[in-house]
């Protein structure tokens, strides 16, 4: 399969690329993005297929599904890696919290949160691309807390790669920011920014499109790609875990395969919720997608009223900072699979330009045809977490807004699956003051308090995280950005 422009062809890019290609140089033209020719069909042979298959199994068959240029040994390679999370026979277990709410814990990797779901495989395939074209590759990643942490375990000491991750100083949780700072591999520089996530994805999405930075690295022979879903090499790997989930509801004999479920996703840079919509094009039984928000509610204002307005907007930091985005990458893939190249790249240009765009009423028609959105207030968030935990469930922050658009957004009594992107982990401080109503405790006074509580262990990967040394001590203004990867390099 082929794989194509989002806001159309230039004439100085090919009119469409391979998956190869599309991953190892993901921004088209007119700073558009890929996605593929077509979705292949599944349909209900496919499901029946795999009502037992292991994930890995399942995983193999979707990648076939797409006929991508990659070899077998290398996607085997890939997909091993999920032999390493908490439970090697069942990497995402979903868990009931209510009767017709289901919870799909995509938390169970290394780096503790969803972006590992992805990551982990996708870093292999991409260094194994490097290595058998004998180049080498700076990676790109831009993070608002998971992505980082996840891209630089993926990528730490493989051959044929340097990984640059940028985060905004201060917008992370204390221990997503350790996992990254002390990261000591030779091959990786963490740069925290003076800024948000939109200002650290901006520099990303500028030099990822930049010909004097691809110029100045060419002369290092070096070239360029990037670990954000900007990556269509991230949702391929992404879309997998929604037909998982779907299929274990089967398994639990909560549903049968062709009931339709909802799905609930928390959402920030909005790949989660367009490998649901992808899944769903593809066969998988979805009556709705519900796209859950923080007070950076830019979504639910797009999915409830057309407009994607930024004009009197700043990022405004919540309990939830891995959704704290007010540009949402993947938005663009939903455009150009509704309405077409020429209208995305009009929408597209209005919003690097004017900082706004408007649905159509025929459009928006569209679009809530297949999504419903809803925002929750950190308070909320912190009542659903005191709430859930009293009933025998601890989630984290993130996690909590699912809550919010499944009270609010449903007009079925549907199963809903709702997605639980990070360990409780990597919020504590949120999560302890939602139980004991305990301000500005620290991470690890924090953890251990949940703990007792809880009566669970902390994960060694995180509480050995307080004692490890500071590798990566650079922060910078966001001018500065360019020049302190081409020192790095």
């Amino acid at each position: 399969m082929n794989f194509i422009e989002t806001r159309g062809n230039d004439g100085q890019y090919p009119l469409e690329v391979s998956f190869s290609s599309a991953i190892l140089s993901p921004i088209a033209s007119f700073g558009g993005i890929y996605v593929p020719e077509f979705l292949p069909e599944l349909g209900t042979e496919f499901l029946q297929k795999h009502i037992n298959s292991s994930y890995k199994t399942l995983a193999k068959d979707v990648l076939a599904a797409f006929e991508i240029d990659i070899d077998a040994d290398v996607i085997d390679d890939a997909l091993s890696l999920y032999d390493e999370f908490d439970d090697a026979t069942n990497p995402v277990p979903l868990v009931r919290v209510k009767d017709d709410l289901y919870v799909s814990e995509l938390y169970h990797g290394p780096t503790r949160a969803f972006k590992d779901m992805a990551l982990q495989p996708f870093g292999v395939v991409l260094s194994s691309l490097a290595q058998k074209r004998n180049e080498n590759y700076l990676i790109m990643a831009a993070t608002s807390g998971d992505t980082g942490p996840a891209a630089l375990e993926t990528f730490k000491n493989r051959a044929n790669v340097q990984v640059a991750c940028l985060y905004p100083d201060g917008g992370t949780s204390d221990v997503q920011r350790l996992q990254m700072v002390t990261e000591d591999a030779k091959n990786v520089k963490v740069i925290g920014i003076h800024g948000d996530f939109d200002d650290a994805q901006n520099a990303l999405k500028r030099l990822l499109g930049s010909a004097t930075f691809k110029a100045q690295l060419k002369a290092k022979n070096i070239h360029l790609s990037a670990a954000n879903s900007v990556n269509f090499g991230r949702i391929i790997f992404q879309l997998i875990y929604h037909i998982y989930s779907y299929l274990e509801l089967v398994r639990q004999n909560v549903i049968v395969s062709g009931d339709k479920v909802y799905l609930d996703v928390p959402s920030g840079n909005f790949g989660n919720a367009l490998g649901g919509y992808y899944a769903m094009k593809m066969g998988l039984p979805i009556e709705k997608i519900l796209i859950a928000s923080n007070k950076n509610n830019v979504l639910t204002q797009l999915i409830k009223q057309g407009k994607y307005d930024l004009r009197d907007m700043a990022v405004v930091s919540t309990s939830s900072p891995a959704m704290d985005i007010l540009k949402s990458s993947n938005v663009e893939r939903i455009l150009y699979d509704m309405f077409g190249a020429e209208r995305t790249k009009e929408l597209m240009s209005q919003l690097d330009n004017e900082n706004h765009y408007e649905l159509t009423a025929t459009e928006l028609s569209q679009f809530q045809s297949i999504f419903a959105a809803d925002f929750c207030e950190d308070d909320e968030g912190k009542q659903y977490i005191k709430d859930v935990f009293a009933d025998g469930y601890l989630m984290d922050p993130h996690t909590a807004t699912c809550f919010k658009a499944y009270n609010t957004c449903r007009d079925k009594s549907l199963t809903t699956i709702a997605y639980s992107t990070a360990e409780w982990t990597k919020f504590s401080p949120t999560i302890a003051n939602a139980l004991t109503g305990e301000e500005g405790a620290s991470d690890i006074d924090a953890l251990q308090a949940i703990a007792k509580k809880a009566g669970i262990s902390i994960p060694r990967v995180i509480s050995e995280l307080f004692d490890k040394e500071i590798a990566q001590k650079t922060i910078i203004d966001k001018q500065d950005i360019e020049k302190e990867i081409l020192a790095f390099l």
